[in-house]
């Protein structure tokens, strides 16, 4: 993507004035389309919607987040898959013809870590090529050797930000540590704060794991404010601690769901009236008004609790909070049992 706007507009102009001539609308090919941002992009609606144009665009990222929606719309998108390694090898093969002293072993390696990128896989072996001594047979060690010197493709703005942190975060879900510490490995070698993955593990430690394993958000927390004062490379250390430790915790979101009900309900019946005997009464005027009246102190009595209505009267009946059977949430499903809340889900 070498050209303008003004360039664009210019090839679109001698489209129009063909097309009204009764001529074929001009073929335009854009690559990387991506790079006109989204008010640029909108130069390309108007010859659109009049057919005075043939467009075609190509980008590497995801159209969904990086090609204007009107434009979008008038367009047939077309999704490209990375190759099999087998196509991959297939094309380094016709390649390394020219190349006699490049073992196989090399392509096939070449082949694993070009992520069904030919292009990638092509530039790899080029600069391999050009970087042996003439004569010398290259093999998969050679190879290992300049690949020390590749970064891994990985954008911090683009769809595999948003696709590896997910992955990552559903893997630590799914108590999958494996997969959870790849990912992050993922992350961190293409460069990711990891700072972003501390404050994710957070998150994730309150609400995909919540009571059931208390101790995730605390050593979340812990994890966070390690990572900030040491940094990177050790930092790596301490979130592969976190992270195999979170998936390898009991799960529940049950506290987040709980948070989830009681703001839907504060939407749907507003600021209902608080009972009388849990209100704060700092004045005279407020006890003669009955606010604290019949406040029960809940240590003064056995066990160190009491019945009592906190809810208002209209949600009086209602649970938010159910704890799960796992883990240490299983203990609290069971105390609450004991306080009259027994509408709590026995499956998770």
């Amino acid at each position: 993507m070498t050209s303008g706007v003004k360039d664009i507009r210019e090839v679109m102009d001698i489209s129009r004035e063909d097309v009204r001539a009764g001529k074929l609308a001009h073929i335009m090919f854009i690559d990387e389309v991506h790079r006109l941002n989204k008010a640029q992009q909108d130069v390309l609606l108007p010859y659109l919607e009049e057919g005075a144009i043939r467009f075609i665009g190509a980008t590497t990222e995801n159209p969904s987040f990086e090609i204007n929606n009107a434009i979008a719309s008038r367009c047939v998108v077309f999704h490209f898959n990375p190759l099999e390694e087998e196509e991959l090898r297939s094309i380094l093969k016709r390649a390394a013809a020219r190349f006699p002293n490049v073992d196989d072993s090399v392509l096939e390696r070449i082949a694993q870590v070009s992520v069904g990128d030919a292009r990638r896989a092509l530039t790899l072996l080029d600069h391999l090529t050009l970087a042996a001594p003439p004569g010398v047979k290259l093999t998969a060690n050679d190879f290992e050797k300049l690949t020390h010197s590749q970064s891994i493709y990985y954008d911090k703005k683009s769809e595999m930000h948003y696709d590896t942190i997910s992955a990552f975060i559903k893997s630590v879900r799914g108590s999958d540590p494996d997969a959870a510490v790849y990912y992050l490995a993922r992350m961190l070698e293409g460069g990711e704060d990891p700072m972003f993955v501390a404050r994710r593990l957070l998150i994730l430690a309150s609400e995909d794991i919540g009571n059931a394993s208390p101790m995730g958000l605390v050593l979340a927390t812990s994890t966070f404010q390690a990572v900030h004062a040491v940094g990177m490379p050790e930092a790596r250390i301490l979130l592969a601690q976190a992270t195999t430790y979170l998936a390898s915790c009991e799960k529940s979101n049950r506290s987040y769901m709980a948070i989830e009900e009681a703001i839907e309900a504060v939407k749907t019946t507003g600021a209902l009236e608080i009972p009388y005997s849990i209100r704060n009464a700092p004045t005279k005027a407020m006890k003669e008004w009955g606010y604290g009246k019949d406040y029960k102190y809940a240590h003064d009595h056995e066990g160190g609790w009491t019945q009592m209505q906190f809810l208002p009267d209209k949600l009086k009946d209602r649970r938010f909070y159910r704890p799960s059977t796992h883990g240490v949430e299983k203990n609290l499903a069971e105390f609450l049992k004991k306080r009259g809340k027994s509408e709590l889900n026995e499956n998770p």
